[in-house]
């Protein structure tokens, strides 16, 4: 590689370095993985995954999690 090639390389990632740590600043962020699953970062070390109809059974669940969550509060651990 050039230099200059290597200078317009290092440009490109320092955006997208600033891009990553803007979108980490705001909380939840969402991206198509390779394999065309929806990952969810920034809820923990390692993102969400699961394909569209996981996702799906799980949102019509929600009633469902919020109840067993409230039910189960007290031996439910909080994470700050």
């Amino acid at each position: 590689m050039s230099e200059e090639n290597l200078k317009a390389e290092i440009e490109k990632l320092k955006a997208e370095n600033d891009a990553l740590k803007k979108t980490k600043a705001q909380g939840l962020t969402m991206k198509v993985s390779q394999k065309g699953a929806l990952s969810i970062y920034g809820m923990g070390r390692f993102p969400v995954t699961l394909y569209k109809e996981q996702w799906t059974r799980l949102l019509d669940m929600s009633d469902e999690i919020r109840a067993f969550i409230e039910a189960n509060a007290e031996e439910l651990k909080v994470k700050n």
